[in-house]
């Protein structure tokens, strides 16, 4: 989710026609511009990483789906994160894969603002699912004796759905406004997605209520998102460190870890282009940003989650129908 207002950089021969010419039907991502040797390289080495994400987390959500011992609020969320995480990394990927071997790498008008909404609710509602999960870790570690009254099936399903609806609802009346702007020319996207400041920076007559307001909401799902998470975790590192027992120690901070580490890799990512837009950032830069959160994340999330939890490897074992998974 680049949030930033994106400064692109037209070819020398392409000039920016009036208003009265024709809009565009479609759009041209760019993405990497490298020999065709190149282009092939990248397009195995992104592939099998796809690959590989919709495998680690299809994994996760048979072996929880399977596994009636882990049907419980902590493992309902994982669940959840893991399924959003596969049509998270599905929004964008599968498009960016057909652009390495196209000459064209054309998306069409309506393709590429469908990809700006997909890609853009997944993210807000990993947001807020991450959200969710720091809460419930809060509770479960700071309120255990409460924790199994408030934490029931049925709240959990109301806060995975609110998850989910607030997600597809926080971006839909600022990416219509965005979609109804004046787009004549040029179409050129020198990006690797349909992003908001390339598609800003085309429109052909400003938007001076409809950028700020997209950023508004930017800034509160990120930034508010992210300090719930930090005070949830502070709390729980502050809880931990009066708990009498090792091994109960170890086990809060096994469980806090695997949370912190993902959110560390999702929020640092956004922050590197959010928090500094001062910084001009190169337009190979941002592709490797949104690269690192729309395809390493997802890739490394199933590791972290499930690799620091035993019940979560024997789960596994299960499905995968081996003992390998140490």
């Amino acid at each position: 989710m680049c949030l930033l207002n994106l400064q692109i950089t037209e070819p020398m021969n392409v000039s920016k026609p009036d208003s009265s010419s024709a809009f565009v039907s479609e759009f041209i991502l760019l993405g990497f511009s490298f020999e065709w040797q190149v282009q092939v390289l990248l397009f195995s080495l992104f592939t099998t990483t796809y690959v590989l994400t919709i495998t680690g987390n299809g994994a996760i959500v048979c072996a929880l789906w399977c596994d009636q011992q882990l049907h419980i609020p902590m493992y309902m969320f994982l669940g959840n994160f893991s399924f959003l995480e596969i049509w998270y990394v599905s929004s964008t990927v599968p498009k960016m894969l057909a652009n390495f071997l196209s000459e064209t790498k054309t998306i069409s008008f309506a393709g590429c603002f469908l990809q700006f909404y997909f890609f853009f609710s997944l993210g807000t509602s990993e947001c807020f699912l991450l959200a969710i999960m720091a809460f419930d870790r809060y509770l479960a570690i700071c309120r255990p004796l409460h924790y199994p009254n408030i934490m029931m099936g049925h709240l959990c399903a109301k806060l995975v759905i609110v998850c989910w609806v607030c997600g597809f609802l926080w971006f839909l009346v600022p990416i219509v406004l965005i979609a109804q702007m004046p787009f004549c020319g040029p179409n050129i996207i020198d990006h690797v997605v349909c992003d908001p400041g390339p598609l800003f920076a085309l429109a052909c007559a400003s938007a001076p209520t409809t950028q700020p307001f997209f950023y508004t909401l930017s800034s509160l799902v990120i930034f508010g998102n992210f300090l719930f998470i930090l005070g949830s975790c502070t709390l729980v590192l502050l809880a931990v460190f009066r708990v009498p027992s090792a091994t109960g120690r170890r086990k809060a901070f096994s469980t806090c870890g695997s949370h912190l580490a993902v959110v560390s890799l999702f929020y640092g990512s956004l922050m590197v282009m959010y928090v500094s837009p001062g910084l001009g950032h190169s337009a190979g830069m941002q592709k490797v940003a949104t690269l690192f959160y729309a395809m390493v994340t997802p890739l490394f999330n199933p590791l972290i989650y499930s690799l620091r939890n035993k019940e979560m490897k024997a789960a596994l074992r299960k499905v995968l129908g081996s003992s390998k998974i140490n």
